[in-house]
Formats: C-alpha cells, sequence, structure tokens
C-alpha cells in the first residue's frame, strides 16, 4: 500500500507539472491577442524591411488588410523558422542584423492565428516604420545608374555583363552605406559593385558594356542578391570612392521565356563624421575544387591570413545550388581556435550578410579558415545533375565556394591609413 501511495503521489506531482508547464507554453492562448497590440510591433520589427509595398517580398505586411489574408501561411513559416529568413547556428556569434524571432514572439503570432487573427483597437497600433520610397538606407546623397537599359533575351544562357560608369566625383568620397536596386527584378539574378580606381580605368569605358570580366575590374563596394541587405558600415569606418573613379556593375541575368531590358543603379549614403579607418573586403576563396558526381558531402577548404591586425565586421558566404553547410573559423596565432560562423542549412535562395555585434579582433597573422560541403547527389532537390562533375563557375549549375567578408585595419596606423587613402 505505501508503494502504491508513492506512486500515486508521484504521478499527481508529475501530473501537475506537466499542467503548469502546459499553462505556460500555452499562456498567449489565456490572453485575447490582436494585430494592433501585439503583432503589428513584431512584423514592422522584423518583417517588413521586406514586405511591404514595392520590395521583394511578394506581399505586404504593413497593414491589418495587408496581413489578414495571410494569416495562416505567417504562422506557418514563422513555427517553422523559414521566415524571417535567417541560416546562422545560434551557438556561435553574435550578430546585429540578427532576423530571428523569439519563442514569445512565434508564440504571440501563432495565437492570433488561432484565435481568429482579430484586428484590435487602432490606438494600440505603434506608427508604422518609415521609409524612403525605393530605399532600404535612406535617401542617398548620390544616385549612380547604369547608362543605357541591357536588352536580355527571353531565353539561353547569359555569360556575365560588366557596366563600367564613371562617378564624376571631384573628390574622395567616405561611404556609410550603399545600396544596389535592381531595374527589373524578373530577370536580375545578381548584381556586385566594384569600385575601380582612376589609374586603372581605360579610355573609352564610359558605359562599356562587355562579357568578360576585363583587367581592373576593381575592389567590391557592395552586391545584390536574394536575401542579401545593403552595406552598412559601422560608425567612423567606412569604404573609400577616390575621386575620378568608375563603378563596374558586374550583371548576372537569368532568362525567364520573356525579352526584358534592365537599369540597375546604386544608392550612397556618405560618411557625415570623420573616418578612423577605411573598410577593406577580402576573400577566403578556393576555385580549384573539382566535386565528384554523387558526392553527398564534399569538402571544401580556403583560408586567408592577416597580415596585420584586424577587426573583421561582417561575413557573408557563397555557394551555389549544391552548397550544404558553411562555417568561418579564426585560428590565433597562439594556435586557439574558435568558430565564428557557421551555416548548417546553407540556402542558395538566400545570400545572406551576418554583420558581427562587436567587431572581432584578428591578430597579425591569424586565419580565417572556411569548410564547406557540397551535396551533388540525388538527395539534393536542386542539383541539376548530380551524374556530372563540378568545377567552378559563374552560372548556377556550375559552383563558387566564396567566404566574403569585410575588415578594418586595428593599430595605430589606422588613421594614417584613411588619411593617406587607402
Amino acid at each position: 500500500m505505501r508503494k502504491l501511495a508513492v506512486r500515486v503521489v508521484f504521478f499527481l506531482v508529475a501530473l501537475s507539472m506537466s499542467i503548469v508547464a502546459g499553462v505556460s507554453a500555452s499562456a498567449p492562448m489565456d490572453t485575447k491577442v490582436t494585430f494592433d497590440k501585439d503583432v503589428a510591433p513584431i512584423l514592422y520589427s522584423h518583417c517588413v524591411e521586406c514586405h511591404r509595398q514595392g520590395e521583394v517580398a511578394p506581399m505586404a505586411l504593413v497593414t491589418y488588410k495587408d496581413a489578414r489574408p495571410w494569416a495562416r501561411s505567417i504562422k506557418e513559416k514563422v513555427a517553422s523558422r523559414t521566415m524571417p529568413p535567417w541560416l546562422a547556428a545560434p551557438e556561435y556569434g553574435h550578430f546585429q542584423n540578427d532576423r530571428r524571432l523569439s519563442e514569445h514572439e512565434i508564440e504571440t503570432i501563432s495565437a492570433w492565428v488561432d484565435q481568429g487573427a482579430l484586428e484590435g483597437d487602432s490606438r494600440d497600433l505603434p506608427p508604422a516604420p518609415k521609409f524612403v520610397e525605393g530605399w532600404s538606407i535612406g535617401k542617398p546623397d548620390a544616385v549612380i545608374e547604369m547608362p543605357n537599359e541591357v536588352k536580355v533575351p527571353s531565353d539561353g544562357v547569359i555569360p556575365y555583363m560588366y557596366v563600367t560608369v564613371p562617378t564624376s566625383f571631384g573628390e574622395d568620397r567616405w561611404v556609410q552605406a550603399a545600396e544596389i536596386r535592381a531595374g527589373n527584378r524578373s530577370v536580375v539574378h545578381h548584381i556586385i559593385v566594384f569600385v575601380q580606381d582612376p589609374p586603372r580605368s581605360k579610355p573609352g569605358q564610359k558605359g562599356n558594356q562587355t562579357e568578360s570580366r576585363g583587367e581592373a575590374m576593381g575592389t567590391k563596394l557592395c552586391g545584390f542578391a536574394p536575401g542579401e541587405q545593403p552595406k552598412v558600415y559601422p560608425p567612423g569606418t567606412a569604404k573609400l570612392i577616390k575621386a575620378g573613379s568608375n563603378l563596374v556593375f558586374q550583371l548576372h541575368y537569368t532568362t525567364n521565356g520573356e525579352a526584358a531590358a534592365d537599369r540597375s543603379y546604386v544608392g550612397l549614403i556618405f560618411a557625415k563624421g570623420p573616418v578612423q579607418t577605411p573598410v577593406q573586403t577580402g576573400t577566403a576563396t578556393n576555385a580549384t575544387f573539382v566535386i565528384p558526381p554523387g558526392a553527398s558531402s564534399y569538402e571544401v577548404k580556403s583560408t586567408w591570413t592577416a597580415k596585420e591586425n584586424v577587426r573583421i565586421v561582417d561575413l557573408m558566404p557563397h555557394m551555389h545550388v549544391r552548397g550544404k553547410d558553411f562555417t568561418y573559423t579564426a585560428v590565433y596565432p597562439d594556435g586557439t581556435s574558435r568558430v565564428i560562423l557557421s551555416v548548417p542549412r546553407y540556402d542558395f535562395n538566400w545570400q545572406l550578410l551576418y554583420r558581427v555585434k562587436e567587431p572581432l579582433l584578428l591578430p597579425k597573422g591569424s586565419r580565417l579558415d572556411c569548410v564547406a560541403h557540397f551535396d551533388n547527389s540525388t538527395g539534393n532537390r536542386y542539383n541539376p545533375d548530380p551524374s556530372k562533375e563540378v568545377r567552378w563557375g559563374p552560372q548556377t549549375w556550375e559552383e563558387m565556394m566564396i567566404g566574403w567578408f569585410d575588415y578594418v585595419f586595428d593599430d595605430e596606423s589606422a588613421a594614417a591609413r584613411a588619411s593617406a587613402g587607402r
């Protein structure tokens, strides 16, 4: 009897704990959840950057009228953490542009939908974020547009194109933020804008459109690709565009069955205060790999070594449709190491940039080691042809392995470099 009584007590304790846990887990269900009071602040903080009129997302989510038809889809996407898109493993690194929703935010949206997606009281609705129409960075100080439309055929493979445009800057400019806008998103796969210094420019290149890389494309300024956010640099740092420089637009177009035209452009915001150190762009790249047919987890490595003390500002892994995962590891001169970014489920459809919360110090002699895995098997539904070996190439059915990153110098001569225009 005593044993039975003990079992009953344990059962009742366990039952009461499960009831408490259940109440806690479903707490939002016990409270009236409305769009105006509870859901709109979440959407304004995490979603409307893209989900607003004229932006890349397929629908706006700014108002109740916008969001209500999509309520169940919103719940499904946030509960599965498909949206907002964020691919970094949470246990490595801290990033200022982390888009993830908290568990409470996910529960709130789920409860809102389960309760009938009520609108609520308009007096509870916070002000919607204000955006400069057509821009995420705010009103640019300068907009540089391609001089002519590029004609895109209805079908076929289009090699990368390069359009060189003069900046016409009469003095050096320090760029605090840069944003590329695709003129025709239906055919633009990606754009990268490079800064071409004046001595490396060639006569007669104004508006030149070519299908080859050419000789002096310059240093990367910013990029546009699915999911990629504009470049925004920390206060006191900026990207230098020297007087008389050109911008080179690298353009990757994909056909969609209809002839089209594109005229893309880039907006620049200049630094308003003093710039202590210029931003540099580096890569840990491997272009010599050969992925065997059918390989489900083929490993490719690359590395970059810091020749001076530097601080990492942001990271951006890049692969194509066979990309499976990507990891950046900082290896220090004393032999210690730590993972600074892990993307365990790489998704080619989301070319995400990861801005570290605090610039990461790499002393002179440190390395950035990158490791990527590729899935060239039949198990990869995006794989164009698992029977073929895959090498480096610009088209999406080929592959790339690039660990992009931006950094600044971290020593007493940083200011001297800035004033000298390095």
